[in-house]
């Protein structure tokens, strides 16, 4: 299964087009935010744009309520943490690097990954067992916009530039 990893949208609609240009084209089936959509329009637009599950985490900048978000039939919203399974991985989602120690306290098995944004800045280091990543931001603010991808097959994780797609 390939997922693409997004963060930190901050309602660049031009950029996130670009990105989910890419994924329709690369097979992409599902998607992870980990926060900063901001408005409740971005987050429809996206649901009306990918046709996979598209899972949230609230961000620390967010214009939406979550009943917007119950209008989006794709959108899997997971409040500030999220632990799900895909592909065999466990993996953990959420916005602030803060909340990292808090995913690995909550999850009921090693996480495979754990993914997050807020900083905008590409990351990737490990804590324990699991690869933790920061995909960077979609935005283009403070760093090149960026997203992530992952093979959960292969457990392979690539950076994209939006600014080459």
């Amino acid at each position: 299964m390939f997922i693409a990893i997004i963060s930190d949208i901050h309602d660049n609609l031009a950029n996130l087009d670009k990105c989910l240009s890419w994924c329709r084209n690369h097979k992409i089936e599902k998607i992870l935010c980990c926060g900063d959509m901001t408005t409740g329009e971005t987050a429809a637009w996206l649901a009306a744009n990918f046709n996979g599950e598209i899972f949230v985490i609230r961000g620390n900048i967010e214009l939406y309520r979550e009943n917007d978000l119950d209008k989006c039939k794709n959108i899997r919203y997971c409040g500030e943490l999220g632990i799900i399974e895909l592909g065999g991985l466990h993996i953990g989602l959420c916005h602030e690097p803060e909340k990292i120690s808090e995913l690995s306290e909550i999850a009921p098995q090693d996480l495979n990954f754990i993914f997050y944004g807020h900083t905008h800045k590409p990351w990737l280091s490990k804590r324990g067992s699991a690869i933790v990543v920061n995909p960077g931001n979609i935005a283009g603010t403070f760093h090149q916009a960026t997203f992530a991808t992952l093979d959960t097959a292969t457990e392979k994780l690539e950076l994209k530039l939006v600014a080459d797609l």
